[in-house]
């Protein structure tokens, strides 16, 4: 294993680049930063538009929100790698496909997150706002999505570490991230295949590990902030 990280450490870093494009960990990192980073401005939107008081509006983002978490997200790839190139005329990039592939499936998922935060505020947060005078989106903007997503903090890091495993299956459509680069050196070594792909899972348990103890480390930090704030109910000190 030792003769394997020595030979193809790079090729794990960063595949075939400068010579060919980006892979490795790298793609599996940029791939993860791009399609959460993407997806969470969406999502915003179709938290809102589920939790919105219009049926026009929120029958359609809560029918998204059943068709695109019913579905695989392998399907998605092969549906977006075969379909979208027939709509565009062109062809598009596997990486390109895997991205907006995320991007899509994403969103779904963190506007769950996004929704479920908003709706765990207490409702005298907005109801405080609106007697102030605050309009639907100023009290959005100043009052819920802060302290919501202040809370949803951990569980969106705990969504880019999933991220991170689905881009594996970029594979399936030649996308060059690290299952990719595990393969070229799987193809080059011949003869010790556990030996490549333990190792290329103890790369993704290193990564997901450490994101995963930060998001509890921020998570227990946010208690921690949250405890020392004394709740509306409690009673004001008096002058002794």
């Amino acid at each position: 294993m030792l003769d394997i990280i020595s030979d193809y450490w790079l090729l794990f870093l960063i595949g075939t680049y400068p010579n060919g494009p980006l892979g490795g960990v790298a793609a599996t990192l940029l791939l993860s930063l791009i399609g959460v980073g993407l997806a969470f401005p969406i999502s915003i939107l179709l938290a809102l538009a589920q939790l919105s008081a219009h049926r026009w509006i929120r029958i359609p983002a809560t029918a998204i929100r059943y068709l695109i978490r019913s579905i695989p997200l392998v399907m998605l790839i092969f549906g977006a790698y075969f379909i979208v190139p027939v709509i565009l005329g062109r062809p598009v990039a596997g990486f390109t496909t895997m991205a907006v592939t995320l991007v899509v499936f994403q969103s779904v998922y963190l506007a769950e997150i996004v929704r479920a935060g908003i709706e765990a505020l207490p409702r005298g947060q907005t109801e405080a706002a609106s007697a102030l005078g605050m309009g639907y989106w100023l009290r959005m903007r100043k009052i819920v999505l802060p302290q919501a997503l202040m809370n949803m903090l951990p569980s969106m890091v705990g969504q880019f570490v999933t991220t991170i495993k689905d881009t594996s299956l970029g594979y399936v459509i030649g996308v060059q991230e690290a299952t990719y680069a595990a393969n070229q050196v799987n193809n080059s070594v011949l003869t010790q295949p556990f030996s490549v792909f333990f190792l290329l899972s103890l790369v993704y348990f290193v990564i997901c590990f450490a994101l995963t103890q930060g998001a509890r480390m921020l998570e227990a930090r946010i208690a921690r902030r949250g405890a020392r704030v004394p709740a509306a109910s409690d009673p004001l000190p008096t002058a002794s």
